[in-house]
């Protein structure tokens, strides 16, 4: 007795071969629409759908496989005597394989000009209908819905080697389907800022050797539609594959780069922070300052660049050992120089795209906590001097700069710079001193540092941090002001004759 298989796809990639080797193994074909012309136009002997409902489609295709005779074939159990006389009741046939894909909502979404009324028409209900109905009667019912498990189920077919785990494991990657397809058209509908059920999907880029640590397992996911200024939608030119950390790290680079559109700018980075950055009117000074801040951390670093990159920077990049190098693009000669170097990695990213509206994610055990990304500009207009003394134009500029680095350093993090350079950077201290004096330890022997401020990204909550920065050099501090001690601070600042200038706008990074 022939088997019956119901193909109705919208990815026709493969499908005739597919419904020919399906029909070569005893298959009678049954589809829908464009697949059934398809099918037919390539010469495989496919039936409409109409003959097994005997009821034609309706509302422009929204009603075709969403009746009865379809369904019930789908979900009759064999191994159910009532189920099956019921059936023979109603003249219903059973249904033994269902190969469908959804409507393209994903591809419609991204379209620049999409309508709202686009959208909602290519929201599929009759398609995830029956694969939700095939799979639940999996241990009957062949379920397909990869163009990438079509040649499996051939092969496993002909080796007799269609057995319960497989057809649970086709189940689940259904539900793993039609799951992201819903996600993504709750997402685009949704528009309360925080709704109280998160539905959030991604799809798998790779698995990755391992995770942080080799013993740990780790794969890299994107979302559907990645943002286009985003390691997502990088494109690698050269190199070894990217770690984990590599996409930590360079995820961190990015979103610190993205700070500085108007100059050029060069951002060092080891283990999820800045060890160096510099900001310039051409990129070759500015990777200079960058490496200045600190030749030593920046070996084995992953550095982002705002600007082409050109000969003369390959070169002095071509020169230290880089895990990565992400840049808009790379002049052919900088290339050649960068690429002579096997394993280093190149990637480009479009920096006219930079859309950071999204929200940060961060598991913990049990559950995710969501938050906006710390976006805020600040502009020195909107400081606050609480100090006798006034910082001078080219110190509140610094201070600026200051504070844009600093919401990119791990808390308690301490930032020493002058308006273009970091100098010193302490971070991720359990006490803010410690910060303070790692991050001008570093500082002191940078050649700018008589015009160094610093920032700092919380509140001091005694006066010792002021203390040891006046008496080491510093000439101006921007910090968010806030504790019930700041009076301390002030009169600190007033005591030893530098500027403080309370920002209002605290910038911890856990």
């Amino acid at each position: 007795m022939k088997k019956l298989a119901l193909l109705s796809v919208s990815d026709k990639n493969g499908i005739v071969e597919f419904a020919k080797q399906l029909e070569q193994r005893d298959y009678d074909i049954v589809s829908t629409g464009g697949t059934l012309k398809t099918l037919l136009d390539n010469g495989v002997d496919a039936i409409a759908v109409e003959e097994i409902t005997n009821f034609s489609e309706m509302l422009d295709g929204r009603v075709k496989t969403l009746h009865p005779r379809i369904h019930a074939g789908i979900l009759a159990r064999r191994d159910n005597e009532e189920h099956m006389q019921q059936l023979k009741e109603q003249n219903i046939g059973l249904i033994d394989l269902v190969c469908v894909n959804l409507y393209p909502f994903k591809e419609t979404i991204e379209k620049p000009d999409v309508t709202y009324a686009d959208a909602i028409e290519n929201i599929d209900i009759g398609g995830p209908s029956m694969l939700r109905a095939a799979a639940k009667n999996s241990q009957d019912v062949i379920v397909i819905t990869d163009v990438a498990d079509y040649d499996d189920y051939i092969s496993r077919y002909d080796a007799n080697e269609i057995d319960a785990e497989y057809r649970s494991g086709l189940a689940a990657k259904v539900f793993r389907h039609t799951a992201a397809y819903d996600a993504l058209i709750a997402n685009y509908l949704t528009k309360e800022e925080f709704p109280e059920k998160l539905t959030f999907t991604y799809e798998k880029v790779e698995a990755m050797r391992y995770g942080e640590n080799s013993h740990q397992k780790a794969a890299y996911y994107k979302e559907p539609i990645p943002e286009t200024y985003s390691l997502a939608n990088a494109k690698q030119l050269h190199g070894k594959k990217l770690s984990y950390n590599n996409v930590r790290d360079a995820d961190a680079a990015l979103r610190i780069v993205a700070e500085f559109p108007d100059q050029a700018t060069v951002v060092a980075l080891k283990h999820m922070n800045p060890c160096g950055i510099g900001t310039a009117d051409d990129l070759l000074t500015a990777w200079n300052l960058a490496y200045e801040s600190d030749s030593t951390s920046i070996f084995g670093g992953i550095i982002a660049l705002n600007r082409e990159v050109d000969l003369a920077t390959a070169e002095k990049m071509h020169a230290i050992f880089l895990e990565i190098v992400i840049a808009p693009s790379f002049t052919d000669e900088a290339y050649d120089v960068l690429a002579k170097k096997k394993n280093i990695r190149l990637l480009t990213v479009d920096f006219d795209k930079i859309n950071p509206d999204k929200e940060d994610l961060v598991s913990v055990l049990g559950g995710m906590l969501v938050q906006e990304r710390d976006l805020l500009h600040e502009e020195p207009t909107e400081y606050k001097v609480v100090s006798k003394k006034q910082p001078t134009e080219k110190q509140m500029k610094a201070l600026a700069f200051a504070q844009n680095v600093v919401k990119h350093v791990k808390s308690n993090a301490i930032v020493v710079t002058s308006d273009h350079q970091t100098l010193g950077v302490g971070s991720g201290q359990p006490n803010r001193i410690d910060s303070t004096k790692i991050a001008i330890k570093k500082a002191e022997t940078k050649s700018d540092y008589a015009n160094a401020v610093l920032g700092s990204d919380a509140y001091f909550p005694m006066d010792d941090c002021v203390e040891f920065a006046a008496k080491h050099g510093i000439t101006a501090i921007v910090e968010p002001g806030g504790s019930i001690r700041d009076q301390d601070s002030i009169d600190k600042a007033d005591e030893l004759g530098i500027a403080l200038v309370f920002s209002g706008n605290r910038h911890f990074k856990h």
